[in-house]
Order: structure tokens, then C-alpha cells, then sequence
């Protein structure tokens, strides 16, 4: 499933184009994803003119000059394309290619850009696990997709004070904590063992371990914190980068899985300097974990 990083990829690849656009057509080729179309859907946002792409944890979310607004979920295959005359784009870096077969093209939307050209945003998703939804955009925080999300781990949020916080009543392994959506929004498999390799954390400590009932914060949780932050930083830029090169994107430029540490290279050396430990992967609550046993403490 797309994490984080790859869904606010693909908000920055869709903000340029969508964002002022009116939408002059809507087209919605079957009742259904993971759940059915919202009554109306492409009656209601026929006209409307795009006033925000944004995101939510791993959520996008597309705002109009009136109600309703658009509650996106990429799933496990779904992505954007935006066609504008001959030239086609997927914007986003992801873990496994997507799909550019217009026999999974679910839901097409016709634009007149904010610069007055003609453009198509197309939802492409063969295992239909993503969904679209509507939502008042005075409740949106309190739609059942997005009512009781953590706090986001961008941005200067998520500091060693906040993370003290979540973390320091928590009997759950570390990993599994910080997994946990009501804790912190949006932070996925591969990004937490990657900022628990850069902090040095063992994803099998209990994660109050690295708390403190006394203080505001502990230099484990800072160190985490600033981790957490800077490995979602970096797999943005690296989407980032690739989608000013786009032209027929194949997927191939700007991933972030070429610099990973310790993701899904089970038996390699540990990449830190003067480590002469191997990634070990153990399996928790059903994920793959993968760590260095001998700096990771």
C-alpha cells in the first residue's frame, strides 16, 4: 500500500494541475471500488471549480468552491494520471509500478486548468481497494475515514515532547506503536523501520521504554522524533525530484527505496559506518520488520 511519502507525491504531481481548475465533465465508469460511488457523482462535481488538493494521514483530499468535499484512498493499486494532450503522467514514486491499462480507469475527470487548457485526471486502480467518498467539509475531521487520527509526521508537529507523550503508558513493541494510526497519522511499514534504524531503536523495546513520566522528553524520543521527520522529509524530496522529470513516467526515477538502510535487505550488512552488523527481518503483527540486532538497542 502506498505510504505517506508516495500519497503526498502524488498531491504535489495533482496540485498544479487541478488546483483553479473547473470541472467541465465527470465520468464514472462503474457503481463501485472498495465502495460504492456517492449518489450523484459526477452530477455533483460537475461545475465545481478545485479550490485545494491536501492531504490526511494517507488520505487526499480535493476541495471545491462548494460542498461536497472528495475523500480519496489510493488503496493497494490505485493512482492519478494526468493527461494533457499527447503528454501523460503518473505522479508519485512508488514501491510497486502502477497501472496505466485504461481498462482500470474507474473515474475520469475533465478539466479547464486554472491557465485555461484542456486536461484529464483519470483514477486508474486494477484491485479496486481505493475508494472515493463525500463529506461536508464543515465535518470533515469528524468523517469515519479521518475522525480519530494521530498527529501528522511532517513538519515540526512530531517533536520528542509529543512522541514522550503518545509513547510513555504504551506496553506495545515500539514498532507496533508507532504504527498505530491513532498515535501518529499516516506512518507506514517501511518509514518506521527506516527512522528506527536512523535512531538506533530496536523495534522489539516495549515503547514506553523510551518514554519518561518525569520529563517532557527523553533523548531517545528526540532522537526518534527527529528521525521520524527527517526519513519522511527525504522520501518526499526523492518523489519530488522525479516529478519535475516526468515526461512518460515509468516509475523508474526519484525512488527512495534506492537509499533504503534496512528495508527488504534481509542478510546485507548494516549500512552505518563502523557497524559490523547483518539486517535481520522478524515478523510483527503479520508485517515484515527488518533491523540491525547489533546497533539497534
Amino acid at each position: 500500500m502506498p505510504e505517506l511519502p508516495e500519497v503526498e507525491t502524488v498531491r504535489r504531481g495533482l496540485q498544479p494541475v487541478m488546483e483553479g481548475a473547473l470541472v467541465t465533465r465527470v465520468e464514472q465508469r462503474r457503481p463501485n471500488l472498495r465502495y460504492p460511488f456517492p449518489t450523484g457523482f459526477a452530477e455533483q462535481l460537475t461545475g465545481r471549480t478545485v479550490t485545494a488538493v491536501a492531504r490526511r494521514a494517507k488520505y487526499l483530499t480535493f476541495h471545491f468552491d462548494r460542498d461536497p468535499v472528495l475523500i480519496s484512498h489510493l488503496g493497494m493499486s490505485g493512482s492519478f494520471r494526468i493527461e494533457n494532450g499527447e503528454d501523460a503522467a503518473v505522479p508519485g514514486t512508488f514501491h510497486h509500478e502502477r497501472s496505466k491499462d485504461a481498462a482500470h480507469d474507474h473515474a475520469v475527470f475533465h478539466l479547464r486548468t486554472a491557465g485555461g487548457s484542456s486536461a484529464r485526471v483519470v483514477f486508474n486502480d486494477p484491485r479496486r481497494f481505493g475508494f472515493m467518498l463525500f463529506s461536508e467539509a464543515s465535518a470533515l475531521a469528524e468523517h469515519p475515514m479521518l475522525v480519530g487520527l494521530g498527529v501528522e509526521p511532517t513538519g515540526n508537529t512530531l517533536d520528542g515532547s509529543v512522541l514522550n507523550m503518545l509513547l510513555r503508558d504504551k506496553r506495545a513493541p515500539l514498532k507496533a506503536a508507532l504504527m498505530d494510526q491513532r498515535l501518529i497519522a499516516g506512518l507506514g511499514n517501511i518509514y518506521v523501520c527506516e527512522a528506527l534504524w536512523r535512531s538506533r531503536l530496536s523495534p522489539r523495546r516495549m515503547a514506553g521504554s523510551i518514554a519518561s513520566s518525569k520529563r517532557p522528553s527523553t533523548p531517545r524520543t528526540e532522537a526518534l522524533a527527529q528521525a521520524i521527520r527527517e526519513v519522511i522529509a527525504d522520501a518526499i524530496a526523492a518523489g519530488g525530484s522525479s516529478l519535475r522529470d516526468y515526461q512518460h513516467a515509468d516509475g523508474s526515477l526519484g525512488y527512495f527505496q534506492h537509499r533504503f538502510a534496512v528495508y527488504d535487505r534481509e542478510g546485507e550488512h548494516c549500512p552505518r559506518e563502523g557497524c559490523p552488523g547483518t539486517v535481520s527481518r522478524i515478523v510483527q503483527s503479520g508485517r515484515s520488520t527488518f533491523y540491525c540486532g547489533t546497533c539497534q538497542r
